[in-house]
This record gives structure tokens, sequence and C-alpha cells, in this order.
């Protein structure tokens, strides 16, 4: 494997001020709070206002990194922004943000690898920065799924929620970030788990057109247990590492009982986990950056730390990091 010249050397997120808690929910499905936390763990979500969408909440994410640690990005030469709830099918939404954040020097991609497109982001960016390719690159995990959301299903209207988080990756030959990865995606499987667009079929059977997010959860569920401890374990296998090395283990925040059963198949102690989900709701590629900050900002990360992030989703697909906070 080569050896990483790359540093995330800055984090920030933003999530919208308007709250949708489980009480609300009461109001349009047949639900309760108590049968919503026993069930996923969420107690609030927030949701993004009528005319505010993805390249918003990301360019705020941005301008909190920037306030909070002092960073320039006027050379910022990438913006790699992960969603799949983008602004608009073209423009991407990471050109929009590179002009409201006026980056003159910046290429922009918008990357959808779903719930693990923030992994999937900081990979990219590593190889791009180690191999000297690119400098300075904002990854950042935006979603306004509020605005996919069927609130006719009660099983995963009760789920989505927005946000955005962002990290700054640049070169860095001495105090290098990250040190393993491992990816899959099983593509047959998509049908559990998909937003339609395009096309009204999937491997020629067909599927809602409802553009909202369709979900089978019972077997996202049962992939999600099995695929992500194998995806540690074979992650740490190529880093050389053992699950006790590991200080926090940042899954994608999909769903508390989900997450407590990796766990247990790991052997792994809630305890050492961070997750978002509690009042952010599942915010898809947000997740990962959002449940990181919000530990950096509480002091529970700290420098030196090695930490074990793990997307998963829509693809199906999933992908993990092993890396070293350096900030």
């Amino acid at each position: 494997m080569i050896q990483s010249r790359a540093k995330i050397s800055a984090i920030g997120s933003y999530v919208p001020d308007t709250i949708m808690t489980n009480e609300q929910f009461t109001k349009i499905v047949d639900t309760s709070d108590e049968w919503i936390v026993s069930r996923t763990g969420i107690k609030e979500r927030r949701y993004a206002a009528e005319h505010e969408y993805t390249s918003d909440l990301g360019c705020k994410a941005v301008q909190d990194l920037v306030e909070r640690y002092g960073k320039s990005i006027d050379d910022v030469d990438l913006i790699i922004c992960c969603t799949f709830s983008p602004d608009a099918a073209t423009p991407s939404s990471a050109a929009i943000i590179q002009a409201k954040l006026g980056l003159e020097h910046a290429g922009a991609i918008d990357l959808n690898a779903a719930c693990a497109g923030f992994t999937y982001g900081l990979h990219i960016a590593n190889s791009l920065v180690t191999t000297g390719l690119h400098k300075k690159i904002l990854v950042i995990g935006s979603e306004t799924l509020s605005k996919l959301t069927d609130f006719t299903d009660r099983t995963t209207c009760i789920l989505f929620g927005d946000g955005a988080g962002a990290v700054l990756v640049e070169y860095d030959e001495d105090n290098p970030s990250f040190h393993a990865y491992h990816m899959g995606t099983e593509g047959e499987k998509s049908k559990h788990l998909y937003c339609s667009g395009i096309s009204s079929q999937l491997f020629n059977e067909p599927i809602a057109d409802t553009r909202k997010i369709v979900q089978n959860g019972r077997e996202v569920y049962r992939w999600a247990v099995t695929t992500v401890p194998e995806g540690v374990r074979t992650l740490l296998d190529k880093a050389g590492r053992s699950l006790e090395e590991i200080d926090w283990f940042v899954p994608h925040s999909a769903n508390l009982r989900m997450i407590e059963s990796m766990c247990e198949r790991m052997s792994l102690s809630l305890d050492k986990t961070l997750y978002s989900l509690e009042y952010y709701g599942n915010t898809s590629s947000a997740s990962i950056p959002l449940a990181l900050d919000l530990a950096v900002r509480d002091g529970r990360v700290q420098k030196g730390d090695q930490l074990l992030l793990y997307g998963f989703g829509g693809g199906l697909t999933h992908a993990g990091l092993l890396i070293t906070w350096q900030i």
C-alpha cells in the first residue's frame, strides 16, 4: 500500500435550524415517539428550508471550517461534494459551492456513493494529494434528504434528515492521516435502496418512479450487519492493526439498532462508537463528518486518536478508512 502524504487539517459542519421531532410525525403517519426511538434511536432530525439546498448546507459547513481553524481556502484546487441529493442533475452542487465560495482555481465534482459517499470522497482526496496531482481538496458530505422523503411511508420518513460536514485535505508528508482503506459494491442488491431518476427500471425490472427514497429496511439491515463487520476485519488486516488499537469506530449513522448489532458482532463496545443520528437522523453522506465533528467539538476525539470510518448504503456500496486524527 502506498504511503499517504495527505492530512485532514480542518473540519466543519452545519445543520439547518428547523427541527422535526418524533412527536410531530405522529400527526403525519401512524407512529409514536416510543416506536421510533426503540427501533432507530432517533429523537429528532433537521430539515432544510424550502429554498435551502445541498450547496447551501455545504457552503456553511466549509465556512464553519474556515472560521474555527483560520484556514485559507483560496488555494483549494478541487472540491468533492459527496451527495445523492444535489441541487440539480447539472450543474453539480460542487460547482455551485465553488461559485458561492469564490474559489477561482478549484475543479469541482459531485460524488454519489450514497451513504458511503464521504469515505469514498476521502479516499479519492487522499489518493490525489498523495500522488501530487492536487495540493488542497475540500471534501464535503452534504444532503437535503427531506426533499426526497416519502412522507406517506411510515417506515422510511422517520429516518432521514438534512446536514453537512466538510474537511480540508492537504499535503503533509510528515503527519499523514490515512493508513488503509477497503471498499466494495453489491450492485445486484440495489433494488433494496434507491431513488428513481431518468430510468424507471433496475436490471430491466420496474421500480417505483416517485423520485423519492425507497428502502427495504429489513434487507438493508441484514446486508449491513454482515458486510460492515467483515469489511472492518479486512481493513484492519490490510493495516496490520487490531480492533483494540482503534480509539473510535465511526460508522454511517443509519440506525442505532444496526450499529449496536455491528458492534456486537465485532465484540466492540458501543462506548467506542461515534454517531450523529440521535438528533440529526440518517443524513447519508453527511452522517460520518457530523458524528466526527460532534466528538471533536466536545473533546472526545483528540489528536493522535486512531479512527475507523465506515460508510455503507445505496448501491449497495460500502467503504472504510483507517485514519489518525492529526488536528
